[in-house]
């Protein structure tokens, strides 16, 4: 869902005049962090089906990978929207944290997806996600929302993603947009 909000926020930016020149003069601290706990994420989720003992640390790996993430999100919590993003990162990670390092997805929500996912997500764990039950803590923080696209499959979101959402969109504006707005002043004042 992240990557949907990334493309929305660029295509807003894009009709408000906005420019991608923005990125080159971030200043992200930690940036080496963001690229390197993704390849781990990927890496894990590829093969921890092939390999058993990368499986059965997978939870661990997947906590870990958010407490990393969490610490580079905070380095940069100066940047606009970033505090969101923290938020509804921290909020994923709690709910994840408190239920075995899984996030819980409800089935009455995931409904509106593919069936063979939702058969997998019954017998078992699929990737980071687990199935919600009565014994899930804080239910209410896991993938419960449905959201269908129409250009898109659906998916299962949690409230941490629409805060991650919403955050990207205001840091990919500010970037975007007010990038422009102060390099404009610059070559007004030189």
């Amino acid at each position: 869902m992240v990557f949907d909000g990334v493309v929305l926020s660029i295509l807003v930016g894009f009709i408000r005049k906005g420019s991608l020149k923005g990125l080159a003069y971030l200043e992200l601290k930690g940036a080496l962090i963001f690229p390197i706990i993704l390849v781990i994420q990927v890496l894990v989720y590829l093969f921890q089906d092939k390999l058993p003992i990368l499986g059965a640390a997978s939870s661990y790996i997947f906590m870990a990978v958010y407490i990393v993430g969490l610490y580079f999100l905070w380095l940069n919590r100066n940047l606009h929207g970033f505090l969101l993003i923290f938020t509804g990162v921290f909020l994923n990670f709690l709910v994840m944290a408190v239920n075995g390092g899984r996030m819980p997805v409800s089935l009455e929500a995931a409904e509106i997806l593919d069936p063979i996912y939702i058969e997998v997500l019954k017998n078992g764990i699929y990737g980071k996600h687990a199935l919600l039950t009565e014994s899930t803590r804080v239910a209410f923080l896991g993938d419960v929302i449905p959201v269908t696209l129409p250009f898109r499959n659906g998916q299962v979101i949690s409230i941490g993603d629409v805060l991650m959402n919403i955050g990207v969109f205001l840091f990919i504006q500010e970037t975007m947009v007010n990038h422009e707005k102060r390099a404009t002043d610059e070559v007004k004042l030189s």
